[in-house]
């Protein structure tokens, strides 16, 4: 069986789901009605699981079909690969392929290196800043907490289905959303929970959005935030008392190393909760296909912000009803990525910057416009990507600005079904901007936006001949 043209190899998978079950490779496969010299195959990846065996394991074990369509190898393969660049592993990288069959057979292996590699970088940094946690504490080679919470976020699709499922329900049960959302949210608080919702300007700081002051049961909401904004915070106390149970389970799960990953974690999944009842799933997919993923459109309809729409849109992976695998990236002008999240094969790079010609620069120079772009990574894979600038600021004269782009693309194959894709040729290869991840992992040698070489790639400089990047990268 393949799945988008791809043959599925799942040995480990299903090599996890047999012995959870406590069966040997005979008894399961009996149960499967193949051979177990089969099963010894698909187990080692040396075969590709057949339509009849997905079946068959949806029939006798309830395996849910869908999650043979959520495979993140990519994204591991793409980590491994970016983390061997590391100098310290000097000449001993392997290749593609070698990784996307570790990664394959041995995917607990892939992240335990990852981990391990993560402790390393986080020991150097700590070393070179002559930070003395090293000296003594167990936990000084813990990954960063924002890290730890990215990439848990980002192992799951960034999509949370009990509470994505939950927050459908009670924006269906409020009648959300409306025009009256937030009077909606204040009455829930009001009637439910015996919290008053208090917006007054006297009563909050300008740069607070809402203060809940559990001692006079009031919850004091910026009067200046826009009525979005205002249900959006509205539905993060509700989230943070009706979802507590089920974010506490989902945090129990994670396993987050640090109090301060657990508390970030946490104020995520509330987030993730106030987005999906204000953009409940199913009606946001419906109308996401109508308007033809119109951002601006979906913004009035839902009366959410661009930045709340274009991260909805790349958190549409419900089993069997998802949506355009999206990646999802806010930039800052100083080029650090501040939000990334990606379903598809495209990974941002973990350390360093990132490619300088993504679409998501050029939005500074056309602020308020959408720009439009076609992209080629290194490994053959083509992208259609839109980028805008937003911005966002405090009330009062001389109070800062900040002012970011964010990203929106996916595979070209899905470009049909998006309103900025229209009038564009995505069958003339020289429209396509070759991008890369970042320069410290792109192999590519004729680039002239290269800040410095591929790590783990030798150099020639020759000074009787001067180009736009000053050496050349040497062929293995």
């Amino acid at each position: 069986m393949a799945l988008n043209g791809q043959k599925l190899f799942v040995g480990a998978r299903i090599r996890n789901l047999r012995q959870s079950e406590k069966l040997t490779q005979r008894a399961f496969a009996e149960r499967l009605e193949i051979s177990a010299s089969y099963l010894n195959q698909i187990e080692n990846n040396q075969r590709p699981i057949s339509a009849s065996v997905i079946l068959a394991l949806v029939d006798r074990f309830g395996v849910d079909i869908a999650q043979f369509a959520s495979d993140d190898s990519d994204r591991v393969v793409a980590h491994l690969s970016e983390a061997l660049a590391d100098p310290v592993f000097g000449e001993h990288r392997p290749s593609r392929q070698e990784l996307k069959i570790a990664t394959s057979n041995t995917p607990d292996l892939a992240h335990a290196f990852l981990a391990l590699h993560r402790a390393y970088l986080s020991g150097q940094e700590r070393l070179a800043s002559l930070d003395d946690a090293l000296q003594g504490q167990s936990d000084s080679l813990a990954p960063q907490p924002y890290e730890e919470v990215r990439d848990f976020f980002h192992y799951i699709d960034n999509y949370v289905d009990w509470l994505d499922r939950g927050a459908e329900a009670l924006a269906g049960e409020m009648g959300l959303p409306s025009g009256s959302t937030p009077e909606l949210c204040a009455d829930r608080l009001r009637t439910r929970h015996g919290i008053e919702v208090v917006s007054d300007g006297a009563r909050i700081a300008p740069d607070v959005m809402r203060e809940f002051r559990a001692n006079e049961r009031v919850l004091y909401l910026n009067p200046d935030l826009s009525r979005g904004s205002q249900a959006f915070q509205l539905l993060q106390q509700i989230a943070l008392i009706e979802e507590e149970p089920a974010i506490h389970r989902i945090l129990s799960d994670a396993k987050f190393r640090t109090e301060e990953a657990r508390a970030i974690a946490k104020l995520g999944l509330v987030n993730y909760f106030a987005g999906a009842a204000l953009m409940p799933y199913q009606a946001f997919l419906t109308k996401a296909r109508e308007l033809r993923h119109d951002l601006e459109l979906l913004a009035r309809h839902f009366r959410a912000s661009l930045e709340q729409v274009a991260h909805r849109l790349s958190t549409l992976q419900r089993p069997g009803l998802k949506g355009i695998p999206f990646y999802f990236m806010r930039v800052d002008r100083a080029g650090t990525i501040t939000k990334r999240h990606s379903a598809t094969r495209l990974q941002f790079a973990r350390f360093g910057g990132a490619c300088p010609l993504w679409c998501v620069h050029k939005a500074f120079e056309n602020p308020g416009e959408f720009v439009r772009q076609r992209a080629e990574t290194p490994d053959g894979e083509r992208y259609f990507s839109i980028a805008t600038t937003i911005t966002k600021r405090a009330l009062g004269y001389g109070k800062p600005i900040r002012r970011y782009a964010i990203g929106l693309g996916c595979q070209c194959d899905f470009a049909p079904e998006i309103v900025y894709a229209d009038g564009l040729d995505f069958g003339n290869a020289a429209a396509f901007d070759r991008i890369g991840v970042s320069c410290r992992i792109c192999d590519r040698s004729d680039c002239q936006q290269r800040a410095m070489p591929p790590i783990g790639r030798k150099i020639a400089v020759n000074e009787t001949l001067r180009e736009v990047v000053p050496y050349s990268i040497m062929r293995d």
